[in-house]
């Protein structure tokens, strides 16, 4: 158990898609105690299994999971909420001597609870929310993205242009405080509230974005279109946020007669191997993540072996978990 007076212990295991995280998390959950809290803003969603990777249900009953199918399509997720449910796991995964342990890779979401982020009070103004809506609609998202790389260039970096709900929450703040969301977050106190230990996985450009679209050609084997399609016959809008997710709203454009099926893959791939490019980006200004190499899979061992010796130098001669 927890001194009084000690910060609760957090393992987080981050990178970009595709790079391996659901098999190396599973290992070090079992070895080391821990609960698994899913660091995805998608994997929330039931339905979405295909498309976010999800872990499988026989992955999924080796090891206690969090944050995975709480919520409908159709729900409008944030960070907001993410923090404060992961806020309270932590503290319900240590009452049970276990160690909390977050993987995933939605950056904004995992740093918010690593740093206790104040998440901006800046007030709405919807009239400028429904003309950001109607310039969208009118132009594309593209266009829409352009206007917020005028005002936040940081900021478009780290989202994407199908994003258009955080987009606009960008474009809202700086057009009512003045400021940009990139100085707001630039502005967070970098102290977190518990003992840390970050270890990102990262490996060479050519072979991520090879797996991501083998990753991609399996999604499309295994049912990607007959999920999204049995997600919008349950009426969830493919406005909703769930359905501007990667592999979501490609297939969306496809069954709306939009793109050809090839077109729609195409730009899946390309799309995901940018996400993965803004995901390395977003993580590369965090301070504190030990970083791990896992170019060779075949030597999973080894990295195993080099994630569990840094856990166990940061953790494990502190505190015991059963």
């Amino acid at each position: 158990m927890l001194a009084p007076s000690a910060k609760p212990k957090l393992l987080v295991l981050l990178g970009p898609t595709a790079v391996g995280k659901t098999k190396l998390s599973l290992e070090i959950a079992q070895k080391f105690g821990c609960e698994i809290i899913s660091g995805d803003s998608m994997q929330v969603y039931r339905g979405m299994d295909i498309g976010t990777a999800k872990a499988s249900e026989a992955e999924q009953l080796l090891v206690p999971h969090h944050l995975i199918d709480i919520h409908d399509p159709s729900y409008p997720f944030s960070a907001a909420e993410f923090q404060e449910r992961v806020k309270q796991l932590i503290l319900d995964i240590h009452s049970r001597g276990k160690l909390p342990f977050i993987v995933g890779g939605t950056g904004l979401y995992i740093e918010s609870v690593c740093y206790n982020y104040q998440f901006t009070e800046v007030s709405m103004d919807e009239a400028f929310r429904l003309e950001q809506e109607a310039y969208a609609t009118a132009y594309g998202d593209e266009a829409l993205h352009l206007k917020l790389r005028e005002i936040d260039p940081e900021s478009a970096d780290r989202l994407h242009a199908n994003d258009r709900r955080r987009v606009i929450r960008a474009m809202e703040i700086y057009h009512v405080s003045g400021e940009t969301m990139t100085s707001h977050l630039a502005a967070q106190k970098k102290e977190s509230p518990y003992e840390l230990c970050i270890i990102g996985l990262t490996m060479d450009r050519a072979l991520l974005y090879k797996r991501i679209e083998e990753r991609i050609d399996a999604m499309m084997q295994e049912g990607l279109v007959e999920e999204v399609q049995s997600i919008l016959d349950t009426g969830c809008p493919k406005q909703a946020i769930s359905m501007q997710a990667l592999g979501y709203k490609e297939i969306v454009s496809y069954l709306e007669g939009e793109l050809t099926l090839e077109e729609a893959v195409t730009l899946l791939k390309r799309d995901t191997r940018r996400y993965a490019k803004r995901q390395l980006s977003w993580f590369r200004h965090m301070n504190d993540i030990q970083w791990v190499d896992v170019t060779e899979p075949a030597n999973f061992s080894a990295h195993f072996s080099k994630i569990s010796d840094i856990l166990a130098g940061k953790f494990v001669h502190k505190i015991e978990y059963t």
